[in-house]
């Protein structure tokens, strides 16, 4: 049986170090009525992971939902600058009976990401 967990999760990689990003910010919103408003947030772990966005008995419905990542923190406590002080990403839920994982990979001056599993 496989271990309950947040409906969406997120997990961060430094590009330029090849190391997970650890304590960085993240808040994730859901798009209702126009207006986005927040629904969890956390700080990565040491392995680069947010495991718990959402309570696992949170319940999910289709739409459009963004994670924010406060990137310009972790640059500026690593002593680096960067071009994007954070980085926002959108996405939309239509399945919710399936995990939803946004990874970002990231650098000072690129980033990218994917629909993870």
């Amino acid at each position: 049986m496989t271990p309950k967990r947040s409906p969406v999760t997120t997990h961060i990689l430094d590009l330029e170090t090849g190391l997970p990003a650890a304590h960085v910010q993240v808040n994730l919103e859901n798009l209702s009525h126009g207006k986005f408003t927040s629904i969890g947030k956390g700080r990565t772990n040491g392995d680069g992971r947010i495991e718990s966005l959402l309570p696992v008995d949170f319940q999910i419905s289709t739409g459009t939902y963004r994670l924010t990542f406060e990137t310009g923190e972790y640059f500026k406590a690593r002593g680096q600058t960067t071009f994007f002080p954070h980085v926002e990403i959108t996405f939309n839920i239509t399945d919710i009976a399936r995990h939803h994982h946004v990874p970002l990979l990231l650098s000072p001056f690129g980033y990218s990401t994917y629909r993870g599993s």
